[in-house]
């Protein structure tokens, strides 16, 4: 699928890109443009916003979190300018919380960084009725424990004592947990 030949990105390869990583935003919109979409770039929500009202998008890939704001608010406005836009949501912070926001808000896939070209392409273009490959890499029990542990402090507002309480946890434990990273 690494050729523009071969991805069929029907009459419109629009894409917008959405990232404040400037050296990933340029790397990322090159691969694209190799692989056949017409890219353009914006570097924060408001750049990203102002893309989509004026010129939307057949195909976007946007940062959850960005310097000035959250990436969801571009799909939002892209949602509503080109309901069929294919939406693909990445981020360096994966937790299944966020996926399920940015899925229920209109993306049509999400990834966590550092996802490659090929990942970015295989997710946009998928059929809805389609399932994905099974992951290469899938997550190990203790990341998946983690990722558990981060949607309920998320749905308890981050508070930690109440999530604790939820999880039938001591609080100090949480608290170390919360404080080191996400295992691989």
């Amino acid at each position: 699928m690494a050729n523009a030949a071969a991805l069929d990105l029907g009459p419109d390869p629009t894409l917008l890109l959405v990232d404040d990583d400037e050296a990933f935003l340029k790397r990322l919109a090159k691969a694209m443009e190799k692989r056949g979409f017409s890219v353009e770039t914006a570097g924060s929500v408001e750049g990203g916003k102002a893309i989509c009202t004026a010129r939307p998008p057949a195909y976007a890939v946007v940062d959850l979190r960005l310097e000035d704001g959250n990436g969801l608010d571009v799909v939002e406005v892209l949602r509503a300018q080109r309901p069929e836009a294919r939406i693909v949501v990445l981020t360096g912070y994966g937790a299944i919380a966020t996926a399920v926001a940015a899925v229920k808000i209109g993306a049509t896939d999400y990834l966590s960084k550092p996802a490659d070209a090929t990942d970015v392409v295989n997710a946009l273009l998928a059929q809805p009725d389609e399932l994905p490959p099974p992951p290469e890499n899938p997550m190990s029990a203790d990341r998946v424990r983690w990722e558990h542990i981060q949607r309920v402090y998320e749905l308890c507002d981050r508070n930690v004592s109440e999530t604790a309480r939820r999880l039938s946890m001591h609080r100090r434990t949480l608290q170390r947990i919360l404080a080191k990273r996400s295992p691989r």
